[in-house]
């Protein structure tokens, strides 16, 4: 990347800055002063730098609703785009919103692939496919930093499972570590130029990631050219001199890290050069520089991008991610969707997730949005009034959450007399404060007693059950009446999680009726948390509302899809099933859905199922019904855009950025429990589309798969080493938009064919995609770059990229399972 005017003046002033520092200062700026910030130095004019999660909107600092945040929908539905110019826009969006919140830096995103389809934080990554991944990553970082806001792309490298992740081992061989885990990080460094990367906690071949000098100081840094700064995933930082000698700039969070007075003892020790924490804190005053908050430093954005909607981005964000994988017609040729919304038809809406909808993904992914949309909430709007009606049918969850729907909450923090030190509103039952994110005038030090408190409107009449996780002393009261009091110990579950955090624990039933408020209270007795070097106060107040017979509730569902034109059923997954923190066991849809689908099919031929989850799941039911809709975690407009597309006010733009197995055990690769501490990585280049196919396995939807509501005929294709030139026709009735892939397969050739025969590689893979619109029959030709990588391989014998050269098939596709075009190449 040329140096322009601007970047070495800000170079000036950052080796002016850091000339007027002392060691403990230069330390100091390289450790997190608390959970989410580095500290100011006003002598050189730093401010502190705030960094903030996530990868679909911007929390802050706090956990707290009381300053909402715009919740766009998972990276997976971004992927599901193919655009990297609609994720620059989100970007911009989230840019905008960390702007309001005095965000500098956004913990984001995160590009580590779908290895295997069981992976717990798979709704967080984009796909199974590097260069999808590295084009749609490099949009959104694009676009962040469009606004004068830094990324910090994550995780740094092979975090691509959650068991044991802040310890494994991923065992990973030179040719799939570049050409595949490596290679979104590259591209986005060499597309983006990101500001910030984040190191993962675990291990790769042997070596912590975050004292990686190979993978950080030797590629990331002197063979990509990366000159951001490298921040430690949180508590990932375990060694002062491995980590500084291997390339980590910051240590979070604060305020006791490994750097700090320890790097400097380590420097006055010999142990650590002091030109090893100059260079890192070079690359934070850099970032301090790039982001504004250095004196004399002309920012990278003096003029931000002009404001965006948030509201209206997440809607169309959301519609252009949901990916229509099956639409079979039902009456005549007309298919299932868009619906039919002539007079007088009606429509059935049947699930518990149509009602309370699950917009956004667990963990640090997890922000609290001004408002959201259900299915219920949006059809509800888009029909004429008396057209719709709607059914339980089935809920996947029986256990206790989360105080959420019917609840207002606060929580009030007291001291050892009484006095209440602070307040603050609760989104959830759920308390979540680490390090200084407490309410306005409470402290670790000072709280006794944290009180959850508020009411309870409860939507059924029944036996409600109420409940609390955490370790620790609760009282907790219903109606005025104190219903428990007692203790929560750890346990021995074999959950890690579960036995750090506690198990959710029923306390007591009480029968309410609907629609009357009740009063509820759960009071936590604080521990005393002095010794803790990070401290974190976790509870959550439970409910389970009253549990109706799943065959009544199936019951019911039938008869509203018997007598309804259209059954809409939404199938969800929960977060005990898919979240941060645990991989998944199966893919299949929790509690009775897949009873309930094919009960509801069974009454009513033209029914749509809408799959509301992050992840692969089994559909076992999807030959039986009309229509399926894919909308991931869709984000806070999720039922306006499903409405939008139901009714056809808009086109399901996705397409599958990860292969949808038919069942769990066609899934190539299922291993991601390590085995001594060591996670094997044995089917080296064949994840996703590259080992069905060479293991000849048929999957239910093809990577890249998707229908829209116009047809497509792919009439010409020309091919050079440099691109691929292909001409569409919009065949059908009304406007549309299709995801042209080119595809590249190694065939056989007169010209060194022998060298190309003896190397591995999958029998196909993506080189290019673009994103084209045309009207009915409007034509439209698009220039698709095949970069010179997608023709080489890691060679592990000279480390370094080697041309093959050979025949190979371009193929013009509109999925990985469906070529309508090829050309030849001899290279």
């Amino acid at each position: 990347m040329a140096v322009t005017n601007a970047d070495q003046v800000r170079n000036d002033v950052v080796e002016a800055a850091l000339g007027k520092l002392d060691l403990e200062t230069k330390a100091r700026l390289l450790a997190g002063q608390d959970m989410w910030s580095l500290p100011a130095v006003p002598e050189i004019g730093l401010e502190s730098l705030v960094m903030s999660d996530g990868p679909i909107g911007v929390r802050g600092v706090r956990w707290t609703a009381d300053d909402p945040s715009i919740a766009l929908p998972s990276p997976t539905a971004l992927a599901a785009a193919w655009d990297p110019e609609l994720a620059r826009r989100a970007g911009r969006l989230l840019a905008q919103e960390a702007r309001r919140k005095g965000v500098h830096v956004l913990l984001a995103p995160t590009v580590n692939l779908h290895r295997s389809p069981l992976g717990g934080r798979h709704f967080e990554c984009y796909s199974e496919d590097p260069y999808l991944t590295g084009a749609v990553g490099s949009g959104y970082v694009n676009g962040v930093q469009d606004g004068g806001v830094g990324t910090t792309v994550k995780h740094f490298v092979g975090n691509d499972a959650e068991t044991e992740r802040f310890t494994v081992d991923s065992v990973i061989a030179p040719r799939p570590l570049r050409e595949l885990y490596l290679a979104p990080f590259e591209a986005i460094v060499a597309n983006a130029h990101p500001w910030g990367i984040m190191t993962a906690y675990n291990r790769v071949n042997g070596v912590t990631m975050t004292e990686n000098t190979h993978l950080v100081n030797e590629v990331l840094r002197a063979e990509w050219g990366f000159d951001g700064y490298n921040v430690s995933d949180w508590m990932a930082a375990r060694s002062t001199t491995g980590d500084i000698l291997g390339g980590l700039d910051v240590a979070m969070p604060g305020p006791v890290t490994v750097y700090g007075t320890p790097l400097a003892d380590a420097v006055r020790s010999g142990e650590v050069p002091e030109s090893a924490v100059d260079e890192a804190v070079r690359n934070v005053l850099r970032l301090a520089a790039r982001v504004g908050i250095l004196e004399g430093a002309p920012a990278v954005v003096g003029e931000v991008p002009a404001p965006i909607d948030g509201q209206a981005l997440a809607r169309e964000l959301a519609a252009r991610g949901f990916v229509l994988v099956r639409n079979e017609p039902v009456s005549g040729e007309r298919r299932a969707l868009p619906l039919d919304t002539s007079a007088g038809r009606t429509v059935a809406l049947i699930g518990a997730a149509a009602r309370d909808a699950r917009v956004l993904g667990g963990g640090s992914a997890t922000v609290f949005p001004e408002r959201i949309v259900s299915p219920l909430d949006g059809l509800s709007a888009a029909l004429p009034e008396g057209s719709l009606t709607y059914a339980v049918g089935a809920d996947p969850s029986d256990e206790l959450t989360p105080a959420d729907k019917g609840f207002e909450l606060r929580a009030i923090c007291r001291d050892a007399s009484g006095a209440v030190l602070g307040t603050g509103t609760l989104p959830t039952g759920q308390v979540q404060w680490i390090g200084d994110d407490l309410p306005e005038g409470a402290g670790y030090g000072t709280m006794a007693s944290i009180e959850v408190v508020g009411t309870f409107v409860p939507r059924e009449s029944g036996e409600h059950a109420f409940g609390t996780r955490g370790l620790g002393a609760f009282t907790l009261a219903v109606g005025g009446e104190v219903r428990w009091d007692g203790v929560q110990q750890m346990g021995n579950e074999a959950d890690p999680f579960e036995a750090f955090f506690g198990a959710p624990s029923e306390r007591t039933r009480i029968t309410l009726t609907e629609g009357e408020s009740v009063e509820v209270s759960l009071t936590y007795q604080v521990p005393d948390m002095s010794a803790l070097p990070l401290k974190a106060i976790m509870f959550s107040f439970l409910h389970l509302g009253p549990q109706r017979s799943a065959d009544e509730l199936i019951a019911q569902a039938v008869e509203a899809a018997r007598a309804a034109d259209t059954a809409v059923v939404v199938v969800a997954t929960t977060e005990r099933v898919e979240s941060e923190g645990f991989d998944r066991k199966d893919l299949g849809l929790p509690g009775r859905q897949d009873d309930l689908v094919r009960a509801v099919a069974a009454v009513n031929p033209n029914t749509v199922v809408v799959v509301n989850a992050g992840s692969p799941v089994e559909l076992p039911w999807r030959e039986d019904v009309a229509a399926v809709l894919l909308t991931w975690f869709p984000g806070q407009e999720g039922g306006a855009a499903l409405a939008d597309v139901l009714l056809g006010d808009a086109e399901p733009g996705g397409r599958l950025p990860t292969t949808w197995p038919a069942e769990f055990t066609d899934a190539p690769v299922t291993e991601v429990v390590p085995t001594g501490g060591r996670l094997e990585y044995g089917e080296g280049l064949f994840i996703g589309y590259r080992a069905y196919e060479k293991h000849g396995i048929a999957p239910a939807f093809p990577f890249g798969h998707g229908l829209g509501y116009t047809d497509w005929a792919y009439e010409s294709l020309e091919a050079t080493p440099a691109a691929a030139r292909v001409r569409v026709t919009n065949t059908g009735t009304r406007p549309g938009r299709e995801t042209v892939q080119v595809y590249l397969a190694p065939v056989a050739s007169a010209f060194d064919g022998a060298r190309s025969a003896t190397v591995e590689r999958p029998a196909s893979w993506l080189a290019g995609f673009a994103s084209v619109a045309a009207g009915p029959g409007e034509s439209v030709e698009v220039e698709i770059a095949l970069p010179e990588r997608a023709f080489e391989i890691w060679d592990e014998d000279s480390r370094s990229w080697r041309r093959i050269g050979g025949g190979y098939e371009v193929r013009a596709s509109r999925s990985h399972g469906d070529t309508r075009l090829t050309a030849t190449l001899d290279l």
